[in-house]
């Protein structure tokens, strides 16, 4: 009895090491084969492809090309096709580390449910490329292309396809204004910037804009013009509201009839063909009644390049910015804005007494006198270069005269200046220049002018 029971479980034994051997070759025969390879899996070229779709968590994309790429679900969308050849390139020789033979469990790989699919299709032929999980170890992604195989792609094509419909938009784009001829601008305001070298009305050769007013070219601030066209080149085109403006639309954004539109006549850099670029600005009608600066904030502004379908909102700080194109908005704002090396003779009144300060020389070699005693004037000169237009004006002075000073330059269009400076205000004062009121101007500047023309005074 004791020996059969024993044969029993040798018996029982035998039969577990059986089916133990069974399941290691049954393992064996379909155990998985990794292999360290350098092969090129897909060689696609960009030329021929006729569609592209993928699919990934924000939804899916398709796209196809006849003479030009179109997004499938709307063919008014503006496709950017070097964004779509970007994406076609990854796949132009897609190469792989690791080749994973006979595989079963596509689910350890990520691939039973891919993160992304994505589908290409050429003349000749139809690819369906998969991606599953990220090996952190090899810092690859695991990729399927339906051969069986399961490979570890050297480049992960996910960093160019973990996109929006929003980020392959063809959007516009503001150039370079390298050499402006002219800028226009229509709407609300109409005045017309012209450049030219060698005017009859600069007062350096730095002035190169001029703005027409009531009949006289005006020399404009040529750092404030360029200013003015950075922000331009700078704007921020991405946050659009359409991307096919119907009129209504227009009317909506307050593009129907723009408030400002500015047309830039340029040279490019490369090329002496003049080009035009135009830019529409506006609000919605009910932004307008709204006068509070508190309320800005909340409001929106948009603009269009040209004939455009895209809008695009941008923030109303910026809109501001555009319609500042007033003289006043672009002029000089230094009350004396000539070189003031080309100063020879300055004439002053000051509390009823006159003084004349004189040179001999010429600019950086020009020396000064008063009372035919060598004079040091780097201090007046700032105190002059330093009397800028808080505001431009046009109210008439009607308290004290604080100084009256007639700069006389070597300037065939600007040789005699004369700037009054009367009281306003406990900050401000008035400025006259030749006799038209111009602006107010800090009041603490024009003590610091008084006090360096009584020094040079007092010291003499």
């Amino acid at each position: 009895m004791e020996r059969t029971k024993k044969l029993y479980i040798l018996l029982g034994i035998l039969f577990l090491l059986c089916i133990a051997a069974f399941a290691v070759n049954k393992y064996e025969a379909h155990k998985e084969l990794i292999e360290n390879s350098s092969q090129v899996i897909i060689n696609i070229e960009s030329s021929k492809v006729k569609s592209l779709s993928w699919e990934y968590k924000s939804g899916k994309l398709s796209f196809q090309k006849d003479q030009k790429w179109t997004y499938n679900d709307d063919s008014e969308f503006p496709v950017n096709e070097d964004k779509i050849n970007t994406l076609l390139e990854q796949f132009e020789e897609f190469g792989v580390s690791f080749i994973i033979r006979k595989v079963q469990n596509y689910g350890q790989y990520g691939l039973d449910s891919p993160e992304c699919t994505i589908e290409i299709k050429t003349q000749d032929k139809d690819y369906k490329i998969q991606l599953g999980g990220y090996s952190k170890m090899d810092s690859e992604r695991y990729v399927s292309i339906g051969d069986g195989n399961v490979y570890l792609a050297k480049n992960d094509p996910l960093d160019y396809f973990n996109i929006t419909l929003d980020d392959i938009i063809d959007h516009d784009t503001t150039p370079a204004f390298n050499n402006v001829e002219e800028i226009e601008f229509t709407g609300e305001k109409n005045n017309k910037i012209t450049y030219k070298e060698n005017n009859n009305k600069a007062y350096s050769e730095d002035d190169v804009y001029f703005m027409e007013q009531d009949g006289n070219s005006l020399p404009l601030d040529t750092t404030r013009v360029n200013n003015y066209l950075s922000a331009i080149t700078s704007l921020s085109l991405e946050d659009y509201v359409t991307y096919k403006a119907s009129d209504k639309d227009l009317k909506e954004y307050g593009l129907g009839q723009p408030d400002i539109s500015i047309n830039i006549k340029y040279k490019p850099a490369s090329g002496n063909k003049i080009k035009s670029f135009v830019l529409n600005a506006g609000c919605k009608p009910e932004e307008k009644s709204t006068k509070r600066k508190s309320d800005d904030k909340e409001k929106e502004a948009y603009v269009r390049i040209g004939n455009s379908k895209i809008i695009y909102k941008i923030p109303f700080d910026d809109y501001k910015e555009l319609i500042k194109t007033s003289y006043n908005d672009l002029r000089h704002k230094e009350i004396l804005p000539a070189n003031l090396d080309e100063i020879y003779k300055i004439d002053i009144s000051l509390e009823g007494g006159n003084y004349t300060i004189t040179s001999k020389g010429k600019k950086d070699k020009r020396t000064y006198y008063y009372k035919d005693e060598e004079l040091e004037i780097n201090n007046l000169k700032n105190t002059l270069e330093n009397l800028k237009a808080e505001k431009f004006t046009e109210k008439q002075p009607s308290q004290k005269e604080e100084i009256n000073l007639t700069v006389y330059l070597d300037n065939n269009n600007y040789p005699e200046v004369n700037i009054i400076l009367y009281r306003y205000n406990g900050s401000s004062c008035i400025a006259s220049v030749n006799g038209v009121t111009t602006a107010l101007v800090e009041r603490e500047d024009v003590i610091n002018l008084v006090e360096a023309v009584n020094k040079i005074i007092l010291d003499k």
